[in-house]
């Protein structure tokens, strides 16, 4: 814990002198790991533009509670108003993730390096280091098919099954970045 406090404290003191401000991947791991802030850097990455402490303060409930924003009472929105204001808009701030101005939070650029933490796999799907993996099994079982000449090639050349293998790929890349363009913390309804 004190570690962590430490390099909060070190990232402020080098926004504050003007320094380099790039965090380390524990802390940034830190930040994302407590669901308030991240559907704080959510809301705050889907208005793209200054959001005012209240307007955060009902979309986290109302996420948090799996409920519409105007279902939301008003103890639910001030107990996530108050650990907002207390605990977690200080936190990012002095990560140097937002601007806090006690009632306004604006993101920082230091927040767009957020995204190389974040590899969201929806629930009813693989993650993509596995899907990778069993594709270049499948293509390393038509190269060997192919040398040892168990696959026919007089239908389809050796030229053929090359292309669909590598089109296999470019395929699959293809819809890795659309999926992950779409996956991204201000881009979804719902954070993840």
């Amino acid at each position: 814990m004190a570690t962590t406090q430490e390099g909060t404290a070190q990232s402020a003191q080098r926004t504050q002198t003007g320094e380099n401000t790039d965090s380390e991947p524990g802390e940034i791991f830190s930040l994302l790991s407590n669901h308030r802030r991240r559907y704080a850097i959510h809301y705050c990455k889907r208005e793209d533009e200054p959001v005012t402490l209240g307007d955060l303060a009902e979309h986290v409930a109302a996420w948090e509670l799996d409920k519409d924003v105007e279902a939301i009472t008003s103890t639910e929105r001030k107990r996530v108003y108050t650990s907002l204001q207390q605990t977690h808009l200080p936190t990012l701030e002095r990560a140097a993730m937002i601007e806090f101005d006690d009632r306004t939070i604006e993101l920082t650029e230091n927040a767009k390096e957020l995204e190389v933490y974040l590899d969201v796999v929806p629930g009813d799907s693989i993650a993509w280091g596995s899907y990778y993996l069993g594709l270049s099994a499948i293509g390393f079982a038509v190269m060997a098919g192919l040398w040892l000449e168990w696959i026919p090639v007089e239908t389809i050349p050796q030229l053929g099954w090359a292309s669909l293998v590598v089109s296999l790929f470019a395929v699959s890349a293809v819809v890795h970045v659309v999926q992950n363009r779409q996956m991204q913390l201000g881009e979804m309804e719902r954070p993840p």
